[in-house]
Parts: C-alpha cells; sequence; structure tokens
C-alpha cells in the first residue's frame, strides 16, 4: 500500500467556480478574491483581510509595514520555515533566534525576552502544528517593550487561542493556502490586520497593489492611479481565490475529518507514550487545534530514524520537519552554533510527522497504525 504524507482534498466546487471565473471575467478582477477576504473576516471576526500570493508575501508585506531597516532585530524560533527569517533578512534586519517550549514546540515567551534589547522591534510567533502559542504573555512582553507582534499563522488557520483565532490576535497575522495546508489553492496566503492604525491598513493596499493607489481608484476616489509607495506584485489571480472559496466553503467540514483522523492516532497511541517511547503532540488547555499535524517524538534521534525508514520501506510516507535555522548555513553566518537552542534541536532531531488528510480512509490509517505498532514494539 503506497500512502502519501500530504493529499489536497476538494470539494466538489473548485471547478465550477475557476469556470465562472473564467466565464464572467476572464481570469482578471478580483471578485472571488472579495468573497475570500469577507469569508474570513467574518468567520474569523478579523479587521482587515488582503488575498496574497504565498504566506511568504504576506511575511514581507508586514515586515515593510513595520518599517523594518539594517538596525532592528527581530525575534522568532528556530524551529520554522525560511521564509520567516527571509522576510526580516529582505529589510536589513537581523533575525533573533529564541528556544521553543519543549510541550507545544511553539516559541517560549520566557526565552523571547532574554533575547530584547534595545534593537528588537517585533517578534514573531510561529503556531507551530496549529496549537496557539501562549499568546497572553507575547501580547504582555510586546506591550512592555513598545514591540509589534506578528503571527506567522501558516499553519494554523482555523485554530483558536481560547476564543480568538490565530492571524487576529497580534498587530499582523500572516496565513499560509499551500498545497501542504488544511485548507489550499496551491499557493496563496493572506495578511491579516488587527486594531492597528487606520494609516498602516491604507499604506497594507498600496503594497498590495505595487505601491499603487488602484484601490482608490477602483473605488471611484480618483480619476487615475499612480505610483505613491513601495510595493510588489502580492495580490493573487482570482482564479486562485475561486479554487480557495470552495475550500473556505467547508472549512468546517474539512476540520472534522481531520480532527477524526488526528484523535485516532492519538487514542490508539496513547499506550506507546505511556510507556515512554514516544511523545505524542501536546494541546494546551488554552488552544483549539486545527490538526494540522500530527506528530511523534521520539527519546533518540536514532529510534526516530529506525521508525522512519521501517514505515517508508512499506510504502509509508512519514517526514521529519524542519532543520533549525539557527544551524543552517545561513543561521551559521549569523553566529549561531550547535547547542545554542538546546531545545530546538532536540525536537528537530526526534520528530517524525504521519500522514494527515481528509481522505486518508479508515484502512489506510489503520494500515499506518500496525506497522508504527510493529516498529514501536521493536524499539523495547
Amino acid at each position: 500500500m503506497k500512502i502519501p504524507f500530504n493529499q489536497i482534498y476538494t470539494t466538489g466546487r473548485e471547478i465550477y467556480y475557476i469556470n465562472n471565473c473564467i466565464k464572467s471575467q476572464g481570469g482578471q478582477g478580483k471578485f472571488y478574491t472579495k468573497k475570500v477576504q469577507d469569508f474570513i473576516c467574518g468567520k474569523f471576526k478579523a479587521s482587515k483581510v488582503l488575498l496574497t500570493t504565498s504566506c511568504t508575501a504576506a511575511l514581507e508585506m508586514a515586515a515593510l509595514l513595520v518599517n523594518l531597516g539594517p538596525e532592528d532585530e527581530v525575534i522568532m524560533p528556530s524551529f520554522t520555515f525560511t521564509s520567516t527569517a527571509n522576510a526580516v533578512m529582505l529589510r536589513g534586519a537581523k533575525p533573533v533566534f529564541a528556544d521553543i517550549d519543549g510541550l507545544t514546540l511553539n516559541i517560549s515567551p520566557e526565552d523571547v525576552e532574554k533575547k530584547i534589547t534595545s534593537k528588537t522591534k517585533a517578534v514573531i510567533p510561529v503556531h507551530y502544528a496549529g496549537i496557539a502559542c501562549d499568546m497572553d504573555k507575547l501580547l504582555y512582553i510586546a506591550k512592555e517593550n513598545g514591540l509589534f507582534l506578528i503571527e506567522d499563522a501558516a499553519q494554523a488557520v482555523n485554530a483558536l487561542y481560547k476564543d480568538r483565532y490565530l492571524g487576529t490576535i497580534g498587530h499582523i497575522g500572516c496565513y499560509s493556502f499551500h498545497a501542504t495546508k488544511n485548507y489550499t489553492c496551491g499557493e496563496g496566503g493572506a495578511i491579516l490586520l488587527n486594531n492597528i492604525d487606520p494609516k498602516m491598513i491604507k499604506r497594507a493596499e498600496y503594497l498590495w497593489e505595487k505601491g499603487t493607489n488602484r484601490q482608490a481608484f477602483l473605488a471611484g476616489m480618483v480619476d487615475k492611479y499612480t505610483w505613491v509607495d513601495v510595493g510588489s506584485s502580492y495580490t493573487p489571480a482570482d482564479l486562485l481565490a475561486a479554487y480557495l472559496y470552495a475550500q473556505m466553503e467547508e472549512l468546517d467540514i474539512i476540520y472534522d475529518f481531520r480532527r477524526k483522523v488526528y484523535e485516532r492516532y492519538y487514542e490508539s497511541l496513547l499506550e506507546y507514550e505511556k510507556k515512554g517511547l514516544i511523545r505524542l503532540p501536546f494541546i494546551p488547555s488554552y488552544a483549539v487545534s486545527n490538526y494540522h499535524i500530527f506528530y511523534l517524538l521520539f527519546t533518540s534521534e536514532e529510534h526516530r530514524n529506525f521508525v522512519k525508514e521501517g514505515l517508508n520501506k512499506v510504502g509509508i510516507e512519514a517526514v521529519i520537519h524542519y532543520m533549525p535555522l539557527h544551524l543552517s548555513p545561513m543561521g551559521r553566518r549569523l553566529g549561531y552554533k550547535e547547542g545554542d537552542l538546546p531545545v530546538t534541536e532536540k525536537a528537530a532531531s526526534t520528530i517524525l510527522r504521519l500522514p494527515l488528510y481528509p481522505d486518508l480512509t479508515e484502512e489506510k490509517q489503520e494500515y499506518i497504525l500496525k506497522n508504527l505498532s510493529r516498529l514501536l514494539n521493536a524499539l523495547e
């Protein structure tokens, strides 16, 4: 049996909306873009949403909006994708890596506090696996130190911290709709602007429209649009938004499919956690997960690799995750070395992610669990 790590779920209406978009607009305009933006605003109670070409683009827009420059530092986890750091470095600013919490694998607020200097301008928490960071602590730290809080919620669409959706809590939130995410259009993202200066929201529209005031033109506020600020091609094709709108319509259906797969994994593997062979994902009481990732943490890299190779041999695509950014060639150029972030390094060397997607049938999940149990028993 061949079981991929990820498989895109389709609702059956994606092609209909794409065809409708082509027939009505030739694929141009922002009809479905606006529908998705309005949906996110309504469902998640976001103040302002702009769809982007990717979460990377949203992070880059965020860096521009807070006016990062060569004298600035931004604290973030090392256990994240390169886009989080690249958005900072492209402005000439310096990423400062903080360690993660061993239970949630999210950024440690305590380590964030230790890393703050007179140059710190922002903190970018990453909600790993769709599980919320401790946002009350991070909001307090940001307020006390006059810092921007930018949520990298790439993995966290439709997840909550207490009663608030992730991405809507910090000054700015960034979403991903990449093919690997719960809700997808192949490649896409969104920037969410929350309780910030209206001037910043207006500037976001300029950046989004290649540095022009085109939105004012479309609203009939000016008779022609022109270049008013820096910017880039951050607006997605409406065809992608048409695909994404079908996914948004089944937001909660997709959520329930993923939750059932996640819970079956958890219940079936709990006995191995009790034996001390693995550690299962931890969801704090303040968090409601979107069930983006189901992972196992092993007691050693050797055990992790043994199980990974065993699953791969029988057609199950179980995979590791991030190489910590501080240990990458770029991270070492910034002066980091092995041992600087011990919790991050331990998690990265012992984590294994299992297939999780709505179309993962009970038969396939049973096959995964049967083989996983065989391999875990061999570790005793």
